[in-house]
């Protein structure tokens, strides 16, 4: 079953095309991975997804639903775990939670449960009356995918969920992703690390300039091409991560 399901899929930011008409498709229970550093669209390609943005031209349809004309239906069905640090400092832990729990119309006797439950599942209990300013890196990237939890997605949206993490916690996340995969719930993961791409994704896309270049299991990948992720890229792209211009 198609969980999101992309043709011929454009953005333009004025003159700059971020995405030059892709194709792709992801299935329901997998993880698939937009692999590529920064500027090569993976942001932009998970953003239109989710319905921040609409796409200039192409079909995006994700649970049967054109993300142009059925955004709250979309967006009830989605969690998104954003990049940046967008956690409220005047809030403690479980108040962040809480408050984000109206969103989605959850009632706050609801609400109160699934907070514990989801500070529980993250390692986060016994810092649910802090601020979010005593919370590590780590710490917060955690509580970040408790809120993205909070209505019980059927997709999860994972964009650069362990950017900046030390090796400790980064596995710390994987293992919460994985729990989740094993549960069936669908994952569209972005990330320049591709470790974590190895690791997590059951397929990957990898991106260059607003382009896939293709579309492959990460095994299946690195059999055809030889090496890791990282020497795939290069061969299949003819350039280094570090050369592309942010």
């Amino acid at each position: 079953m198609k969980i999101v399901d992309a043709k011929n899929l454009t953005k333009y930011y004025g003159d700059l095309k971020a995405l030059d008409n892709i194709d792709f498709e992801i299935l329901k229970g997998e993880c698939f991975g937009f692999l590529g550093p920064n500027g090569a669209g993976k942001t932009t390609a998970m953003s239109i997804i989710y319905c921040f943005m609409p796409p200039t031209s192409g079909n995006v349809r994700v649970f049967d639903m054109d993300v142009t004309e059925n955004q709250s239906q979309i967006k009830s069905k989605i969690g998104v775990m954003p990049q940046d640090d967008n956690l409220d400092p005047d809030l403690t832990v479980f108040e962040n939670l809480i408050v984000y729990a109206r969103y989605f119309d959850i009632l706050k006797k609801d609400s109160s449960r699934l907070a514990w439950e989801l500070l529980d599942f993250v390692e986060l209990k016994g810092k649910a009356d802090v601020k979010i300013g005593s919370l590590s890196g780590g710490m917060k990237r955690r509580l970040i995918l408790a809120r993205s939890l909070i209505n019980n997605p059927e997709l999860l949206i994972l964009d650069e969920p362990t950017t900046g993490l030390d090796p400790h916690s980064r596995r710390a996340v994987w293992e919460k992703l994985d729990y989740l995969k094993a549960r069936d719930t669908t994952l569209i993961l972005s990330t320049h690390y591709m470790e974590e791409a190895e690791r997590l994704c059951d397929r990957v896309a990898i991106m260059d300039s607003g382009k896939i270049v293709t579309i492959d299991a990460p095994s299946r990948l690195m059999d055809l091409h030889g090496g890791n992720l990282e020497d795939v890229y290069i061969k299949l792209t003819g350039r280094k991560l570090k050369e592309v211009v942010v």
